[in-house]
């Protein structure tokens, strides 16, 4: 688990040679294990690392559901129809998204904050949805990916899951019969 900063980029290597979330971990690591999908450069928060890539396709396959739970400062508060479209789902220009879970969080001196849940992963889908319903988005923290929450990992940092960690998100994602702790 790692808590990407901005400013990175999420993949292994870039042609360009801008910089990458690889660049935080031990250089021992960095030829084994690969990003489970992607936050774009300027959001923050909780990025799974592994070695494993049935569990990272299943993590990220649509049809297991996997949620993923982000934060989102937005300009002002989101009116009950924006929180319906979110919640009912929102057209892009591919599609119906599926229904998200929306919270609301409260507004600071800096905008308001809203907590969403998606269970798909299409490309900036939050920013798109957020925008979709006049809200752009300003700021944007992935705080859980499945059973995993980031917690309080300063940002750049990263730690190996525990095993209970490791059995609860293989569950999640379908590869194990039994919870953790069952």
């Amino acid at each position: 688990m790692l808590n990407k900063p901005p400013a990175l980029l999420t993949t292994r290597s870039d042609e360009r040679g801008r910089p990458t979330v690889m660049e935080l971990l031990p250089e021992e690591w960095r030829g084994r294990l690969f990003p489970v999908g992607r936050l774009d450069k300027d959001t923050t928060g909780l990025l799974l690392l592994t070695d494993d890539g049935d569990l990272a396709h299943r993590c990220l396959h649509p049809s297991h559901h996997v949620a993923k739970t982000y934060r989102a400062r937005v300009d002002h508060s989101l009116d009950n129809e924006a929180l319906r479209q979110l919640r009912e789902g929102v057209a892009l220009d591919e599609g119906l998204t599926a229904p998200a879970e929306v919270r609301t969080r409260g507004r600071g001196s800096h905008g308001a904050e809203v907590e969403i849940t998606i269970r798909e992963g299409r490309n900036r889908q939050v920013r798109r949805m957020l925008q979709a319903v006049g809200h752009p988005v300003g700021e944007l923290r992935r705080m859980g990916f499945g059973p995993l929450l980031l917690g309080e990992l300063p940002e750049g940092k990263w730690r190996p899951l525990t095993a209970t960690e490791l059995r609860a998100l293989q569950f999640a994602c379908g590869l194990s019969g039994e919870a953790a702790g069952d």
